[in-house]
C-alpha cells in the first residue's frame, strides 16, 4: 500500500471508528453527570483504596489542579466525601458515598456487559491484539508526542 494510502486508511478509520471510542466508553456515565475519569476515581475508592488528591494526580500523571476539579464535581454529586486523616489531620482522604456506591456498581455492571460484548464481536484474540496495538500506540507515539508538547 502507497504511503497515500496508508493515510487515505487511517483518516476514514479514524473518522468512522477512532473519533468516537471515547463517547462510547464516556457514554454509561452520562446519566450521572459525570467522566470517565471520575468514575475510575469513583471505582478505585469502591476497590478499597485509600485516595487523596495527591495519590490519584501521581497515579493519573494529571496535575492536582486537574484531579481538584473531578473531584469537585464528585462532591458536588454527593458521590464522594473527603475525610480528615485521623492522624495527620491535614490530609484529606475520599470515600464513597452509599449515593456514590450505587452509581459506582451500577456503572461497573454496564461497562463490564459492554465491554464483554465488545470482545464477543472481536473475538478474545482479536480484542487482545487491538490491545496490544494501542499499548504500543500509547507509548511509542502518544507518550513521545505529549513529552514534546511539554
Amino acid at each position: 500500500m502507497a504511503d497515500t494510502d496508508l493515510l487515505e486508511a487511517y483518516i476514514e478509520v479514524y473518522f468512522h471508528a477512532f473519533k468516537y471510542v471515547g463517547e462510547l466508553i464516556s457514554e454509561p456515565m452520562k446519566a450521572d453527570g459525570i467522566s470517565f475519569e471520575q468514575f475510575l476515581i469513583m471505582r478505585d475508592l469502591a476497590a478499597g483504596h485509600q485516595l487523596g488528591l495527591s495519590e490519584i494526580a501521581k497515579k493519573r500523571g494529571v496535575t492536582r489542579a486537574a484531579i481538584s476539579r473531578q473531584i469537585k464535581t464528585l462532591l458536588e454529586k454527593e458521590t464522594i466525601v473527603q475525610e480528615r486523616d485521623a492522624v495527620d489531620r491535614r490530609r484529606l482522604y475520599l470515600r464513597l458515598t452509599p449515593h456514590g456506591e450505587e452509581v459506582t456498581s451500577r456503572v461497573n455492571k454496564v461497562i463490564h456487559k459492554r465491554f464483554y460484548d465488545w470482545v464477543s464481536a472481536l473475538g478474545e484474540k482479536d480484542a487482545k491484539e487491538l490491545l496490544r496495538i494501542m499499548r504500543k500506540v500509547g507509548t511509542n507515539i502518544i507518550a513521545k508526542d505529549k513529552s514534546a508538547l511539554k
